[in-house]
């Protein structure tokens, strides 16, 4: 059965300490290392395996982020993310890439390089874009057809809740995003994703009273794009993973408690182990239950304690030895 979530497979990330060791170990052998053989286990055939597979898992997009390459060297992940590009066109069986990154050269050099080839190949997702960065990358559609990632954070100090973003205030950004790419740039909706970002449930918790969680500002401006008239058949999208961070235990079961709640809200893509299969599989109750609590973290006393609650028992339950291990959902 397929999800139905829009999904984008996460697991070519530098980030991911196995798949960064050997992203490193193949860089070091240069630039001819990305055609030549390598042993079994490693190097470029440790690549393919990971793009053979994501495609196989029927992933609608196969993510690549090379940032932790370019820190300090930014054009060491320019020249690598070429070289990614054309392996995910050479194995990833006609599924589309995601080009991943916060360097707009990088999103740039992906996106030319996709297109750089006789062969026929679909429309390629870039993430992220920004409403103070998306001058830069919009009128590349005009030479170069692609669907974007527009994240929903501002260059301005917030000055929402608690100093972060209010729901308006993230609706404000989708909005202008939308309607420039829209309006300026030929953008389809349904070729734009909104990101109203994940934060670690682990540490979701307002330090002053009366502010809402992230969690609660994140579902409730999915809810309101989608609500939306005007903005009919636009994406929302979020990085699920990232809200295992610093959970002791649980996490697959988390993340599709997460994504269950989150489509709750309109959320109909997700960058995610595609491997998981998040949206075709019951989640736990209770873990249900524990996402919930988050995204009703309106600012209430009520409703924080709740959530409080919840996840004192989570993290005391999920320490059992019995229940700390890693495949237990």
């Amino acid at each position: 059965m397929k999800t139905p979530l829009i999904t984008i497979g996460e697991s070519i990330h530098a980030s991911i300490p196995k798949t960064g060791k050997e992203m490193a170990q193949l860089a070091e052998l240069g630039p001819n290392a990305y055609s030549a053989p390598s042993p079994p286990q490693g190097g470029l055939n440790y690549i393919k395996t990971l793009i053979e597979s994501q495609a196989v898992e029927d992933a609608d997009y196969i993510a690549v982020n090379l940032d932790a390459f370019g820190e300090d060297d930014p054009q060491a992940a320019v020249d690598m993310m070429v070289e990614y590009v054309r392996m995910v066109r050479r194995w990833g069986n006609g599924v589309p890439i995601c080009i991943d990154s916060s360097n707009d050269d990088v999103l740039t050099a992906g996106l030319k390089e996709w297109y750089n080839t006789e062969k026929k190949v679909r429309q390629p997702l870039i993430n992220s874009l920004k409403a103070y960065t998306m001058d830069g990358l919009l009128p590349l559609k005009k030479d170069f057809d692609y669907a974007f990632i527009g994240l929903l954070v501002s260059e301005d100090r917030p000055t929402g809740p608690g100093g972060s973003h209010s729901v308006e205030q993230l609706y404000g950004l989708a909005k202008q995003i939308f309607e420039r790419a829209v309006g300026e740039y030929g953008f389809k909706p349904g070729e734009i994703f909104l990101d109203s970002t994940v934060f670690p449930l682990a540490i979701d918790m307002p330090m002053e009273p009366g502010v809402p969680g992230y969690t609660y500002r994140a579902f409730e401006t999915i809810k309101k794009i989608k609500s939306e008239a005007k903005m009919k058949g636009v994406h929302c999208s979020l990085g699920v993973s990232n809200c295992v961070r610093d959970l002791p235990g649980r996490k697959i079961g988390v993340c599709r408690a997460y994504a269950a709640k989150a489509m709750e809200y309109g959320l109909d893509a997700a960058i995610v182990n595609v491997a998981h299969h998040y949206g075709q599989i019951e989640p736990d109750p209770e873990l249900l239950e524990l996402v919930d609590a988050y995204a009703k973290m309106d600012g209430s006393a009520e409703r924080m304690n709740k959530a409080m609650t919840l996840m004192s028992k989570f993290c005391r339950e999920s320490r059992k030895p019995t229940q700390g291990i890693s495949n237990v959902e």
